[in-house]
């Protein structure tokens, strides 16, 4: 009789609550849908941390083996943060190939347009459309080995070749172009001319630009990892806080 007591009371202890589990399955998933553990609602920080990883998916769906981060989902996160009360900044982590130019726009228009304190770290790569969104925050920090690719905007599947198409296609760059220029120390021409650069892409015209250089030329505010970027961030945040208690005192 002693011995099945001490056993139900061993089996209770390891077997998780229905509350446990809940939590456990909430977490798992979110990580598959959102590609984090928490979202701006369940975060005890002041700080929302956004991860932009693999391709930028647009309005198609890409093939199950690409890893992806669809902007659907990460449009919902930024309106939540912008409104929660407790979140107090956002941090946006960059390691991205590029991806769909519309989607990757809208993402940096969300993150420029927040009322937040905002800082980006590029981590590994920021390519293509990944430009815009690591500019996008209030100061842009790239890691040291971290490379960005800037080129020109490409289009997939059918093309109609009439001058119209050529025309919308030089709009939508100029897009890009208008938007990199405004949110970044780099000017217009630098950015034109290391965009149509020849030769140092084999298969591609454009330029590949590491860490120091992506400063060098104005499009990132500082080389730096992930203590700088939060620190950063931090000093921004207890600056907003100081003119939020301004404003209300006045």
């Amino acid at each position: 009789m002693s011995w099945q007591m001490q056993t139900g009371i061993t089996s209770e202890q390891q077997e998780p609550s229905a509350d446990e589990k809940r939590k456990a399955n909430a977490v798992v998933d979110t990580i598959q849908q959102l590609g984090q553990t928490a979202t701006p609602a369940l975060n005890e920080s002041n700080i929302f941390c956004m991860t932009i990883i693999g391709q930028v998916e647009g309005h198609l769906v890409l093939p199950p083996q690409n890893k992806t981060t669809k902007y659907e989902h990460l449009i919902p996160q930024l309106v939540a943060a912008e409104q929660n009360n407790k979140i107090e900044g956002v941090f946006i982590v960059l390691n991205t190939v590029g991806g769909d130019v519309e989607a990757g726009l809208a993402i940096a228009e969300m993150i420029s347009s927040l009322s937040k304190p905002t800082v980006t770290l590029v981590l590994g790569g920021g390519h293509s459309i990944g430009v815009p969104i690591a500019v996008a925050g209030d100061m842009s920090f790239i890691a040291e080995t971290a490379t960005m690719t800037i080129h020109p905007i490409r289009l997939n599947g059918l093309v109609i070749g009439v001058p119209q198409t050529f025309e919308y296609l030089d709009k939508m760059q100029e897009r890009v172009v208008r938007f990199v220029t405004s949110h970044s120390n780099v000017s217009e021409h630098i950015f034109k001319e290391l965009m149509f650069k020849t030769g140092e892409l084999t298969r591609d015209i454009g330029t590949t630009v590491i860490g120091s250089d992506a400063v060098k030329h104005g499009l990132i505010d500082a080389v730096g990892g992930l203590g700088e970027a939060l620190r950063e961030l931090n000093q921004r945040i207890e600056a907003w806080k100081r003119g939020r208690l301004e404003v209300g005192s006045v």
